[in-house]
C-alpha cells in the first residue's frame, strides 16, 4: 500500500511541475492546492497519524525554490516576506574605498545631489586661516598670489551648498573648477556674476551633464584658450588655459579610467597628447597646472593602496604616466613641501562614511614648472571645507600678480 502511494506522490509532483507552465492561473492554482494536499499527506506507518498540510507548509515556509508553482504565482498572491535587514559592513569591507564606481559613474553624475554636504552646516569658516601671513618662500618672501582649485561634482548641486561664502572669505586671485556638468547656457546666474572676477567656461559637447571646467580670474588674462586643439580630446570640456604676462595657468579635469578600467586606453592617449601640449607652453613661459588629475601618484597618496592596485586612479599605467610628466621638468608642489605627510587627501567616496574616517585619495594637484620653485610658498588642502566629494586646494606663490 505504501509503495503504491509513493508512486502516486511522484506522479502528482510531475503534474505540479507541468502546471507551473500553465498560463491559466485559476486552473493552475485550484489543481495545485488539491494535489499539494495529496503530496504532503503521508499515510500512517503503524498507529501514527497523517501529517497535516498546514504542518508541512509551516515546515517549508518561504522555501519557494523547492516549489515550482511558487515560482510562477504572481507576486501579489504570495505572502509578503519581511524586508531583508541591511548588514553592517565588516571590518574588511570598511577598509575599501570604492573610487572608480563612485567617481565617474561619476561620469553620469549619479552621485551628484545624493548627499547633502553643506558648507554652511559642516564648515566653520571662522576656524580657517585665510590670511596665511606666515606662508613664505624658502628665502623669506611673503606670498602675493593665491590660486584655488576645486572639483565641484556638478555646479548646480554645489551652488546649493553655499560655497560662494567660502570663496569670498578665501578670496583667491584665480579659481579653477572641474566636473561642472553644465553647459554655459544653463549655468546659474550666481556663477556667471561673482563680483571682482571674470569667468570662463568649457563645457562638454559630446554628452550633456558630463565633465566640464570653469575658470575665474580677478585680473583679466592676456588670452584664454579651451582644449588642446585636438578634436578627439576637446569634446568633453576638460581644459582651460589662461595666459598671463609671466606664466600660463592651466586648469584641467583629466579623464578617469572608469569602472573596470574601460577608459584606461583613452586615458593613456590623452596623457600622451597633453604632455606634448604642455611642453609647448612651458617652452614659452613657466606653467602652473592644476585640477583633478585623477591619479594617486604614490601609495602615500591614498588610504588603501594594497586593495586598489587595479582601481582607476591607481593603476601602474596612470602612476607611471604622471611620473613621466614630472620628469619633463615639473614639480608636485604639495609633495615637494610635505614629502612624508600621510593622510592628506582631497577626495573621499560618499560611501561607508569615508570622509569622516578620512579614507580618501589625493587626486587634486598644483604642478608647477621647476623654475617656479623659488616662488613657492605653500600648498594647502582645505579638507575642512565641504560641499563636494572633493575639497578645495590652495596654492600660494610669491610672484608678480597676473
Amino acid at each position: 500500500m505504501r509503495f503504491l502511494f509513493t508512486v502516486l506522490q511522484k506522479s502528482c509532483k510531475r503534474i505540479l511541475i507541468g502546471l507551473g507552465r500553465t498560463k491559466d492561473l485559476s486552473t493552475r492554482n485550484t489543481w495545485s492546492v488539491n494535489l499539494k494536499q495529496l503530496v504532503y499527506t503521508m499515510p500512517p506507518r503503524k498507529k501514527g497519524r497523517a501529517v497535516k498540510v498546514s504542518e508541512k507548509v509551516k515546515e517549508d515556509k518561504d522555501d519557494s525554490s523547492s516549489d515550482p508553482i511558487a515560482e510562477e504565482v504572481p507576486q501579489a498572491k504570495r505572502k509578503k516576506k519581511s524586508e531583508p535587514k541591511v548588514a553592517k559592513p565588516t571590518a574588511k569591507q570598511s577598509k575599501l574605498t570604492v573610487k572608480s564606481v563612485s567617481k565617474e559613474e561619476e561620469t553620469d553624475g549619479s552621485v551628484e545631489g545624493k548627499v547633502k554636504d553643506e558648507v554652511t552646516s559642516k564648515t566653520d569658516l571662522s576656524k580657517l586661516d585665510f590670511k596665511l601671513a606666515d606662508k613664505k618662500t624658502s628665502d623669506g618672501r611673503v606670498w602675493n598670489f593665491k590660486a584655488c582649485s576645486w572639483n565641484v561634482n556638478g555646479v548646480r548641486a554645489w551652488l546649493k551648498n553655499n560655497p560662494l561664502k567660502y570663496l569670498e572669505e578665501e578670496s583667491p586671485d584665480v579659481i579653477c573648477l572641474q566636473e561642472t556638468k553644465c553647459d554655459k547656457g544653463s549655468l546659474p546666474l550666481d556663477l556667471l556674476d561673482i563680483p571682482g572676477y571674470t569667468s570662463y567656461w568649457n563645457s562638454c559637447v559630446s554628452k550633456k551633464g558630463y565633465s566640464g571646467t570653469g575658470f575665474y580670474s580677478k585680473a583679466k588674462p592676456l588670452k584664454v584658450t579651451f582644449g588642446m586643439g585636438i578634436e578627439e580630446h576637446d569634446q568633453e570640456g576638460r581644459l582651460i588655459v589662461a595666459e598671463y604676462e609671466k606664466f600660463f595657468f592651466v586648469g584641467c579635469y583629466v579623464p578617469n579610467a572608469g569602472d573596470k578600467l574601460k577608459r584606461l586606453d583613452y586615458r593613456m592617449e590623452w596623457d600622451k597628447a597633453f604632455k606634448t601640449f604642455i611642453k609647448k607652453l612651458d617652452d614659452q613661459k613657466p606653467i602652473i597646472y592644476t585640477g583633478d588629475l585623477n591619479v594617486a601618484h604614490n601609495p602615500i597618496d591614498l588610504a588603501n593602496p594594497k586593495s586598489n592596485k587595479n582601481t582607476a586612479g591607481f593603476t601602474q599605467e596612470e602612476r607611471d604616466s604622471f611620473t613621466g610628466l614630472l620628469e619633463l621638468g615639473y614639480v608636485d608642489s604639495f609633495r615637494h613641501l610635505y614629502p612624508d605627510q600621510a593622510g592628506a587627501y582631497s577626495y573621499w567616496s560618499y560611501r561607508m562614511n569615508a570622509r569622516a574616517r578620512n579614507v580618501g585619495w589625493r587626486l587634486d594637484y598644483f604642478v608647477i614648472s621647476h623654475r617656479l620653485l623659488p616662488n613657492l610658498c605653500d600648498n594647502i588642502i582645505r579638507a575642512e571645507v565641504h560641499g563636494s566629494d572633493h575639497c578645495p586646494i590652495i596654492l600660494l606663490m610669491a610672484m608678480d600678480e597676473p
